[in-house]
Formats: structure tokens, C-alpha cells, sequence
């Protein structure tokens, strides 16, 4: 699988660095500096493994990760094109050389991207395997840790998924809380006119989505000329089948696509995918992902 995304670099610059200053402070790494100078400062070899199975993501951002935080560090890739890739338990994924005193300082903050970002690969990966054979993507949510969004959702794509807008400043999405108090009867004229105003952002969004929490809202909400995307919220599978049903017999399907969300799991998400619905929008691969367990160990 290749995932092509061009980061923001100098985004990352700040973050590595921020991530450098919580560990070492003002005075560096107070552990390492009791070590003889001969120790301090000899170079050294150290090995990326899986301690577990799962899929691997941080490829993309270890270069300049290291670049960061251990510039003397050189980096080999073990594994070819890792980032996506399946491994196992005791699989070798890269092997690091260079001075012992900052790869000691270095170590744990390097794990701490690469096993969160793994393991948000690794449960998208198995959401996407769930849905297998339907028509059903899933996509991620703005559901993640401040800061770490851009690679969050460069992990669910190494995973199989589908990215939701970066942010609020890409696309529309009308939620429940900018509906507040319009009766149901009332929606559809009131979506109308936030559609018309479109033509007056200082961007153009790259889709429209509104969200629903009814049936009645729902069916109001296939009158309107503009959505692309309709997020049914906490709908059950009954339900589910008949906003399809609905938008299928009004001649809407392949011009407004379904998305379920609302508290979905690996064990539901397979029929939720099975009702017809495009897209599963899943908080939970970002905010709930844990770890995939890596080690960095010396050879």
C-alpha cells in the first residue's frame, strides 16, 4: 500500500521539538551523563522490532524525527517500505547507529510516535478487514490528540481508512448544535440558507455534509440540493436500512452518500456496513487505539 502525503514540515519541526523539551528540560538527561565518558560518548547499534503483530506507521516522519532529536543517529531500514506494513512478533523493522549518549536520550520519545502511531494503524486496519466485501469505507473523525493530528490520520491511512476534513477550516459540516431549536419542519429551509452562503467563504469546501439524528429530519434533509454526505447519528440498523432505502428511491444514490457514526465497534461494524451505508465514520481509531508495542534494543 503506498500513502502519499506531503507533510508540513515545519509543523513537525515544532512538535519534535516540543516532544524534545518535555523529556530533556534545561539540563538534558540527567541518567545518561552518570555513564563513563567512554560509554557517553561511543557509537552504537540498535534494532526497531515488533513485540507484537500488528501494522507499522512512522516511516514517513523517523528521518526527520531522528533529525530532531539524535542527528548522529544514522537510520537502516530492516524492512523495505514499512510503513504499512504487516509484522509479526520479533520482526526487525530498522537498525540504528551512531552516539550512544543520544540515542539513550532519543529512545523512548522515538517509541512513543512510532507505537501510537502503529497502533492506530493497526485498529484501523481491522475496521477496514471487518467491512471487507461490502461497500463500506471507514473513515476517521477530528477525534484526536491536539497536536498529533497530521499523524493520526497519516496512521489510518497506512491502516486502509479514509480521512474525515483535516479540520474545521476544510469542509462543511452542519452538526446537530448548529441546528439547535429548528423544528423539523423547518430544516430543510434552514439548511437551504446556510448552502447559499457557500459562495461567500474564503475557500471553497472540499464536500458538504449535514448531520440528523431522526428519520423525519432525514427524509427533510433529501430535499435539499447541495449535501454531499448525510451523517445519520446513532441510527440502529433498521434505521440504517431505511435512510438507504429512502435515498435510493429518490433517485439520490452515487449524488448523496450515507454515513453512520455513533458508538461503533469491531463486533458492530460489519452489519452497520451491511445495511448499504458508504461510510463509517469511527471515533475510536484515533481515541482509542493502543500502542503497538515496539522495542529499541541494542545489537
Amino acid at each position: 500500500m503506498n500513502v502519499d502525503v506531503e507533510f508540513n514540515r515545519e509543523h513537525l519541526r515544532a512538535l519534535f521539538e516540543v516532544a524534545r523539551h518535555e523529556d530533556l528540560g534545561l539540563d538534558g538527561d540527567l541518567t545518561s551523563m552518570l555513564l563513563p565518558e567512554t560509554t557517553f560518548m561511543a557509537t552504537g547499534t540498535w534494532e526497531l522490532t515488533a513485540r507484537e503483530a500488528g501494522r507499522f506507521s512512522g516511516a514517513a516522519i523517523l528521518p526527520m524525527l531522528l533529525e530532531s532529536l539524535a542527528p548522529k543517529v544514522k537510520l537502516e531500514w530492516i524492512m523495505p517500505n514499512a510503513d504499512c506494513a504487516q509484522v509479526g512478533e520479533g520482526d526487525p523493522i530498522a537498525r540504528f547507529s551512531g552516539l550512544v549518549c543520544q540515542m539513550l536520550s532519543a529512545e523512548r520519545t522515538v517509541l512513543n510516535f512510532l507505537q501510537h502511531m502503529s497502533g492506530i494503524t493497526t485498529l484501523t486496519s481491522r475496521y477496514v478487514d471487518a467491512v471487507a466485501g461490502t461497500h463500506t469505507k471507514i473513515f476517521d473523525t477530528r477525534k484526536t490528540t491536539p497536536g498529533l493530528r497530521d499523524l493520526e490520520k497519516y496512521a489510518v491511512l497506512c491502516g486502509g481508512g479514509h480521512n474525515h476534513r483535516v479540520g474545521l477550516y476544510d469542509a462543511v459540516l452542519i452538526k446537530d448544535n448548529h441546528l439547535e431549536g429548528i423544528p423539523t419542519n423547518r430544516l430543510a429551509h434552514r439548511v437551504m440558507e446556510m448552502l447559499n452562503g457557500i459562495e461567500r467563504l474564503p475557500s471553497a469546501p472540499a464536500f458538504v455534509e449535514v448531520e440528523c439524528d431522526t428519520l423525519a429530519q432525514y427524509s427533510e434533509l433529501l430535499k435539499v440540493v447541495g449535501i454531499d454526505v448525510i451523517l445519520l447519528d446513532n441510527f440502529d440498523l433498521d434505521g440504517l436500512r431505511e435512510a438507504v432505502r429512502l435515498r435510493d428511491t429518490a433517485g439520490l444514490r452515487g449524488k448523496v452518500e450515507l454515513e453512520a457514526s455513533g458508538r461503533t465497534t469491531l463486533e458492530t461494524v460489519r452489519e452497520i456496513a451491511e445495511t448499504g451505508v458508504e461510510r463509517v465514520a469511527v471515533g475510536a481509531i484515533t481515541h482509542s487505539a493502543p500502542i503497538l508495542d515496539l522495542g529499541l534494543d541494542a545489537v
